[in-house]
């Protein structure tokens, strides 16, 4: 596959995420406000059921196919030849989605992050990837007030979805772990968005 192609493909795809991830959410909240019958967990639970099929679409369907045409997925994709590691594709459309300023974010954070800033930025974050790591079938939920506003964070356990993530992890100089397997929870998705007063 051809490079213009490889960047054609990545911006569709990153457009698409965030255009599916803001209707969804503005959707579910609109109705939450109106009628009531959304919950928070369900808003929570609709965003990331659309961020893990977007990954995992990206990693079997973009990631391993460019890999048999000698395109990797790695850390400096940005600079050399390559697509972003599952990870990254998650982080960058975050970042993309934050630039809408929605007061809505998604992020990952670890308790053994490769860089310090994914580590938690709260307690409640800290408490909520310890539960995951714990239990990575059940989402850890809570509150948070943040410049009067009042948020609902959601984590979510995220697994070494591909052996890329888990060599990354294992092979990295700035890991502090390095006995990832392919499944293992490497840290949570973190879910932020404002709820009613």
């Amino acid at each position: 596959m051809n490079r213009p192609l490889t960047v054609v493909l990545g911006a569709a795809t990153f457009a698409f995420i965030a255009v599916v991830v803001f209707w969804i959410f503005k959707l579910t909240l609109a109705d939450s406000m109106k009628n009531d019958m959304v919950s928070s967990e369900k808003v929570a639970a609709f965003i990331h059921a659309v961020l893990e099929a977007n990954r995992n679409n990206y990693t079997e369907n973009v990631v391993t196919k460019l890999q048999r045409d000698g395109i990797e997925a790695h850390e400096h994709w940005r600079d050399e030849r390559g697509v972003p590691l599952p990870a990254q594709f998650l982080m960058e459309t975050g970042r993309l989605v934050a630039l809408k300023d929605l007061n809505f974010s998604f992020r990952l954070a670890s308790l053994t992050p490769v860089y310090v800033w994914n580590g938690p930025n709260s307690d409640l974050e800290r408490q909520g990837l310890a539960e995951v790591q714990q239990n990575p079938d059940h989402p850890y939920y809570g509150f948070v007030t943040k410049s009067g506003t009042r948020y609902f964070q959601a984590i979510y356990a995220d697994r070494a979805v591909s052996i890329a993530c888990v060599d990354c992890h294992n092979n990295h100089p700035n890991s502090p772990r390095r006995d990832f397997k392919l499944n293992d929870v490497m840290g949570g998705i973190v879910i932020t968005f404002p709820v009613g007063e």
